[in-house]
Formats: structure tokens, sequence, C-alpha cells
């Protein structure tokens, strides 16, 4: 017997994810699935690579069948939203997946694609709309769609919402959709922010959870390598002509450091790319596409433009800096180790990273196993400056070189004021 015809779900998706390879449910479906179905909202709590998508999609998607009739124009049935294009995209994709051969029509709203291509298609009306909360905005305030026909509202990835800033682009969504409605939360750490959040959206949920916050998958082997900041590219370099032939993800703090070590990594003869911020949506697509089909070994990243990989076969994923929020080195090591494959999580620790990584250890409930090199003494971050605005001391400060106040070497005394007497 398929594992999920227990889950209660209709021939038309249990043909579509048994076509699809789908073989037995994972613990958060095997949870979330039939509560759903139930027409519960859910509050979800599960690492990433642990199939989150389908436990909200295909119960989804079973309601929508249920349903009579195409969605009118500008209309919609149910909204996704979530906090990157490319967690959109990977969203939708594992969708159309799961309601082939059926009628519902799935569709994409992000930003950085021409926003009159999604105005056209949204006129002819949308089953499942899944989307980035800024773009989503610019639509409604063109009156290019309507959500108060919507009657399912999931919420994935919640906590990276938080983190982005997007409680107030849900505090303008959320009136728009239509009531009752059912709403599902998902996330992989539940901050006091998510509970607040989880109050104001759901009604009475059904908490869901299959691991605890912080923790990481458990097919993860994570190790931890003190390296010095200079000596980081050397160290990379030396652990990916390893495994020259396995997809490695290695995770930058910034935008240009990400750029400045992919550029490296070619001239060294490494197939890689990277995205961040500073690339196009077009360009991130492609190198997505590449990374995935395995043309590209290795994908350089910033934590934000890293959500939504959902990747099998990405071996090794490389902390080359380490995170400043630490709920994000368990996003970051989750790109590994997906779909119940084994993987390795990698993280380098310079002496100035000596406070992160105690913040990342607390928040995970373990010590790291070190991988090699000596724990450094942590170092203080630089003073800011006391001075006045812009930096500049207070004038009558005396310092070598001069400035304000008068010059160190001046032998000049100030005149005391004559006092005047009485004529």
């Amino acid at each position: 017997m398929f594992d999920f015809d227990m889950l209660g779900l209709s021939p038309t998706l249990l043909k579509a994810i048994q076509d699809a390879g789908f073989k037995e449910p994972t613990p958060i479906q095997n949870q979330a699935i039939p509560l759903a179905l139930e027409g519960h909202d859910i509050m979800g709590l599960a690492q990433t690579g642990t199939g989150k998508t389908a436990a909200f999609g295909l119960p989804l998607a079973e309601h929508l069948l249920q349903m009579q009739g195409k969605p009118d124009p500008k209309t919609v049935k149910a909204l996704v939203l979530a906090p990157t294009r490319e967690l959109v995209n990977q969203i939708a994709e594992n969708l159309k997946v799961y309601v082939k051969g059926s009628k519902l029509r799935i569709g994409t709203v992000v930003g950085g694609q021409s926003i009159n291509t999604q105005i056209r298609f949204l006129s002819r009306g949308i089953d499942i709309l899944v989307a980035t909360p800024g773009r989503l905005i610019d639509l409604l305030d063109r009156k290019a769609v309507r959500l108060d026909t919507a009657q399912f509202l999931v919420l994935d990835e919640a906590d990276q919402m938080l983190d982005m800033g997007f409680i107030h682009a849900l505090r303008r969504i959320a009136p728009e959709l239509g009531s009752p409605r059912q709403t599902m939360l998902f996330s992989a750490t539940m901050p006091k922010q998510m509970e607040e959040l989880s109050e104001a959206y759901l009604t009475n949920p059904r908490k869901v959870q299959v691991s605890p916050p912080g923790k990481a998958a458990d097919k993860i082997t994570q190790s931890l390598h003190f390296v010095e900041k200079p000596g980081k590219p050397a160290k990379l370099i030396e652990m990916l002509r390893k495994h020259p032939d396995t997809l490695s993800l290695v995770f930058s703090r910034t935008k240009h450091g990400a750029e400045r070590l992919m550029k490296l990594l070619v001239s060294e003869g490494f197939d890689a790319d990277s995205i961040h911020g500073n690339k196009s949506q077009g360009q991130r697509d492609r190198a997505i596409k590449a990374f995935k089909a395995g043309r590209t070994k290795i994908l350089v990243a910033t934590d934000v433009a890293a959500r939504g990989i959902d990747i099998p076969d990405v071996r090794t994923v490389y902390n080359f800096d380490l995170p400043e929020v630490p709920d994000n080195y368990v996003h970051r090591i989750g790109r590994t180790a997906r779909a119940g494959k084994e993987g390795q999580a990698i993280a380098f620790c310079s002496a100035e990273e000596m406070g992160l990584l105690k913040q990342i250890e607390k928040v995970m409930k373990m010590s790291i196993p070190v991988g090699g090199g000596v724990r450094p003494e942590p170092v203080d971050p630089p003073k800011k400056s006391r001075g006045g605005p812009r930096g500049r001391r207070p004038q009558g400060k005396p310092h070598a070189g001069g400035g304000g106040g008068q010059p160190a070497n001046s032998n000049k005394r100030r005149r005391k004021p004559r006092r005047r007497t009485a004529a």
C-alpha cells in the first residue's frame, strides 16, 4: 500500500505525488496533513528539508479540488506568502507537481519581474497564488488582484519574514483576505514574536512540531574549524579540492564578500557562481538552475538569497562567515541532508567571531564538534570614537599632531583678563 493512502488525500493527488517519486510521508506531513484536511489552523515547527511544503500544499490542493468553479477574474482562492523570490519559486514548483492532472492554476508574484506581466495573468484569476509581501502590496494598490475570496492563507518561513521586517506588510495584507479562512503558519524557529504572530492570525491552532527549535536535522554532520580571517579562503579551497564532484553551498555574511569569494574560487579553477541581493532575479534564477543541474559545483550565497534553495544533492554547507543572527545558522545548514539524505556542515570561526559562535551554540543547545584549529581568545569589537559629531574631538583637548584646542607643542599661555578698577 502507498503510505500516503492513509492520509485522506484524493486519487488525483495520490497519483501525482506517486508519479513524482514520493514514497512515505515525513513526520511533519504525517502530523499536519490530517489536521489541515479537517480544517484546523496549523502552527507548524520543523526544520528546512523536512517536507513542510507538502505538509501545507497537499491539504491546500485537496480543499481546492473539492470547491466548485474557476476563480473569478482578479481573484485568488488561496494565498501563500514567503519571504524571498527563490522560496516563492520553489514552493510554486512543488505545488505544480502536487496538482499535476488537475485544473488548479498556480501563480507567483515577486519583485524583480515585470509587474505588467503579473497583472495580465492575475486578470484571469488564480487558484493558489504564491507571493512575496512587497510585490503583492504593489498589486493590491494597483487593484490588480482581490484577496476577499481567499479562504486559505499560508505563511511559510514566518520567522524569516519577521527578521526581514515583513510584519507591517502582513498587517496590510491580512485584512484583505476573506473570512472565515484557514491559516497555516510554518517556521523553523519559534522566537517570542512568532507566538504573538500566531495569536493575531490563527484561531485555536493545532501545533505540530517534529524537532525542537534550534535543532538541526539528524543526518547533518557538523564540524567547526578555528581559522583566522586572512586564512579562511585558503582553508576553504583546501577543503573544496578534496571533494571536487560534490555540490557545495558556501555562505558569506555580505553581498560584496560573496562576490569576491566567488571570483576567487573561479580564478582557482572551480565551477562557482554566486547569488545575493546585488544580482538580478534572472541572474539568481540561472545560477540556482545551473547549481541544481550540477553544471555549477559551488554556489556562494548570502542568507536572504539562499532561502528557498531546495536541492537534495547539496552535500556540504560551508559557513565561511558565521551569521550574525544565530537562528540563521540552523537555516543555513538545513540546506543539506534534505529528502532523507546525509550531509555535512562545516563552519569557520575566527577570533572576532567567538561571540557569534557562543550565541549559535546557545541556540543549538550543543557545542559544535571541533574539526581543526586552536580555539582563539575572543577579540573585543573595536571601540567607537568618544568624539563629538562625526568623530571630531571636543575642542580644548590637546593630542599629538595638533588639531582642536592648543597644539601639543605650544608654549604660549593664555592671558588672564585684566581687572578694571573704578576711576
